[in-house]
């Protein structure tokens, strides 16, 4: 798996979800994202539901489109989140990150978060979507990160996410290498939360991330970008 990470590090621009998810976000800061994101060929765009139809009009196919379900607490109820996501496909969307319900699973209702994620696996993949789980590493121990894991694999996750970016920290490379052993080579794992710098970047993907979120890509590719360059001049 690392090996292959190193590879797609040359590509970091295609593994990054462009990423504006602040609530005061306007129309016209959507609009620029989704330039940005066909100006550097990133992954996706990730907004909020109320933007998925306007990035699909303005990407038109070019780029893929996520969005959030359960946002950003996770303690929606399971039918709400069912609901969300099918509004969100309809619109376009292509990508799902939903939020665990965080609170059931310290609570050990272990049935209900299972049933929580493959609700919307299953909503999601009925339009060939990818789903990815959310379980804010940042509010539980070893112990939980690892059940979370496992109940998001059993689940029929395509990701598992590290974190929304709205809780007390974000993506670390420990824990990104732990969800790696617990959910084995074939599940995704998105490393999000604090990312802003290339190192940041390359570390978290050395560390088993095959995805990126972040609002600072065009930072991260650019620096990269003028890198590469500096190289060839001399």
């Amino acid at each position: 798996m690392k090996n292959s990470n190193n590879k797609n590090i040359i590509n970091l621009a295609g593994m990054i979800d462009h990423s504006l998810l602040k609530p005061d976000a306007t129309t016209k800061e959507i609009i620029h994202l989704c330039r940005e994101a066909k100006k550097y060929k990133f992954a996706t765009v990730f907004v909020n539901p109320c933007y998925v139809k306007r990035c699909v009009q303005e990407l038109h196919g070019r780029i893929k489109v996520g969005t959030t379900v359960g946002f950003p607490l996770g303690a929606t109820t399971t039918a709400v989140k069912k609901f969300e996501t099918e509004q969100s496909l309809q619109a376009g969307a292509q990508e799902i990150d939903m939020v665990i319900n965080i609170g059931m699973l310290k609570s050990g209702n272990i049935k209900y978060v299972e049933n929580d994620i493959r609700s919307v696996v299953s909503t999601a993949h009925k339009y060939n979507a990818i789903v990815k789980v959310i379980i804010e590493t940042a509010l539980l121990n070893k112990n939980e990160k690892i059940i979370a894991c496992q109940i998001a694999k059993r689940a029929g996750a395509d990701f598992v996410k590290t974190s929304t970016g709205f809780s007390k920290s974000g993506a670390t490379t420990s824990d990104v290498a732990l969800m790696r052993k617990i959910v084995g080579p074939d599940v995704g794992i998105k490393a999000s939360g604090g990312i802003r710098t290339k190192k940041d970047a390359i570390a978290l993907i050395k560390s088993g991330a095959t995805r990126i979120g972040t609002s600072s890509g065009v930072k991260i590719v650019e620096k990269r970008i003028k890198n590469k360059s500096s190289r060839k001049s001399k």
